[in-house]
């Protein structure tokens, strides 16, 4: 049920985790199975088991080169941004909601996590400038790390400490975190690409084995060993280790798994009949969040960054609640807090209701805001399977129906050296393309890339599904034009005008042509 609830996901817009909640809300006491499971420690025992695997596995697909220049921004919101966000959404749950400032404080810090498995499934599917998926990852990846330690603050007896003493605690648990992460990361990406193992299939198991290992040495450190676990899989993810593809395949499969039993069982330990008296507290509150503290966290800790305003806005909007939040509320339950349970019903309602507004809306703002086109990109699903001997890949490719790919020549894709087109499907029938054949929608390509130029073979052609054949030489699809372009040596030198998406009839295109003069008068001095 779970994995076709991925493919309805994918086709409705409608976050998977809640189809998850669903399931297990229905074989629930209230629901059609009638199973009675209320033991919170327990679920808050695999579900930190889950968020370990899910961060792990989304290190291992983060790029270094789009999250570096993100990592400032990721680091302000992940703890200024954290800070402002509880402080407001406190404020507002104690003024408006009437809840005491315990659980106020309680509901502002469990609620001020992104959730890391949200994030990344969303930014699957909503084609975003790299830079923006870049603060985005790196902070649902960041700031569960930060967040952890003011809820287990806020749920321990007696006075909380003052503020400055956990400032002093966060930052130091960040920072034993962070050390290991990266050590434990650097070493075991040192040791699996200089140690050979008797079987392909015990890389993906290592490799999973030593992230899972950085959190354990976090914890036990007193440090965050989430942090840990996000920083050790990013490094093994970029540093090109035997059997990468099969690897992060793997860790996409556990990762799903994680998800599925995380969300399946936080369905189970909710009482559907207790959250009628906190719906409308819950509304309330994931109102204040949303409108007021997740923007003025966000603006507030970008205020030394030189972003457009619509960044911020879709930033804002993007700060996605998922298990995180309702796993994080069964803190205050294990440890026996006063409220706790109105605390968890309250989260739990909170992320149901605007995950369901903000998961599906978010393409929507994106293309509002002129910062991605949902359409385009998701016309050109590409999958990718290894070639381990050939030290090559397999890029699968279909042209949809508004993809601007139709009517391009296969030699017009300018597909980057050591890259090709190999076999095209049209109307069931397979052949094997000339130059000059003509793509259609509905087509169904195989390209063959070997290593170096992979991720600049599917940049190009998403670039050409974006702006047609003539991406990256008149500004359309910049980024993968300029990526295969590089590789392949396919874009001219200088700089180049811009012209209507429609053709270039009756546009003015500017070369620079410094170059050329160059060559040509040092053509005439030879001669």
């Amino acid at each position: 049920m779970a994995v076709a609830a991925v493919r309805l996901s994918s086709r409705s817009g409608l976050p998977s985790l809640l189809i998850y909640l669903g399931i297990g809300i229905a074989i629930g006491q209230d629901g059609l199975g009638g199973v009675i499971f209320d033991n919170a420690e327990l679920t808050q025992l695999l579900g930190y088991s889950a968020l370990v695997v899910i961060l792990a596995e989304g290190g291992l697909g983060t790029k270094w080169k789009e999250i570096k220049p993100a990592l400032p921004q990721a680091a302000l919101l992940s703890t200024v941004g954290v800070a402002v966000s509880v402080g407001v959404t406190a404020a507002g749950a104690h003024y408006l909601a009437g809840l005491d400032w315990r659980q106020a404080l309680l509901i502002g810090a469990v609620v001020s996590s992104t959730d890391a498995a949200a994030v990344f499934s969303v930014l699957r599917s909503v084609p975003l400038p790299a830079r923006l998926k870049g603060v985005l990852e790196a902070e649902s990846g960041f700031n569960d790390a930060p967040v952890v330690i003011l809820v287990v603050a806020f749920s321990t007896a007696g006075p909380v400490d003052h503020w400055y003493v956990l400032i002093g605690e966060i930052t130091l648990e960040l920072a034993i975190g962070a050390a290991i992460g990266l050590a434990i990361g650097w070493l075991g990406a040192y040791g699996m690409r200089h140690v050979a193992l008797p079987a392909s299939g015990l890389y993906p198991i290592a490799v999973m084995a030593i992230a899972v290992s950085a959190y354990a040495a976090g914890a036990l450190a007193h440090g965050s060993g989430f942090l840990a676990v996000y920083l050790a899989a990013m490094i093994l993810g970029n540093a090109k280790l035997p059997h990468a593809p099969a690897t992060r395949g793997f860790a996409e499969g556990v990762g799903w798994i994680g998800q599925i039993g995380m969300f399946v069982l936080l369905g189970l330990l909710v009482t559907p009949h207790r959250l009628v008296n906190d719906f409308v507290p819950a509304l309330v509150i994931g109102l204040i969040l949303t409108i007021v503290a997740r923007p003025t966290s966000v603006f507030a800790a970008l205020v030394p960054f030189r972003m457009p305003w619509q960044e911020k806005t879709l930033l804002s909007w993007a700060g996605l609640r998922g298990a995180v939040p309702i796993v994080l509320a069964t803190i205050p339950m294990v440890g026996d807090v006063p409220g706790s349970e109105r605390v968890f019903n309250i989260v739990f309602v909170l992320v149901v209701v605007y995950t369901l507004i903000q998961g599906p809306t978010l393409p929507w703002l994106a293309r509002r805001l002129q910062l991605g086109d949902g359409k385009e990109a998701a016309d050109l699903g590409i999958e990718s399977a290894p070639l381990e001997r050939l030290r090559g890949h397999l890029l699968s490719t279909s042209i949809g129906p508004t993809s601007r790919m139709h009517g391009v020549e296969v030699g017009e894709l300018r597909m980057p050296k050591g890259a090709a087109v190999t076999l095209v499907v049209r109307d069931g029938t397979s052949f094997v393309p000339a130059p000059t054949t003509v793509l259609r929608h509905g087509d169904e390509l195989l390209v063959v890339a070997t290593d170096p130029v992979r991720d600049a073979a599917e940049d190009r052609l998403q670039a050409v599904s974006q702006g047609g054949k003539l991406a990256g030489w008149l500004g359309a699809g910049e980024a993968g034009g300029a990526a295969a372009g590089e590789a392949g040596g396919a874009r001219p030198t200088g700089e180049v005008g811009t012209a209507p998406a429609g053709g270039v009839g009756g546009a003015l295109v500017r070369f620079r042509l410094g170059a050329f003069r160059e060559r040509l008068s040092k053509g005439r001095g030879s001669r």
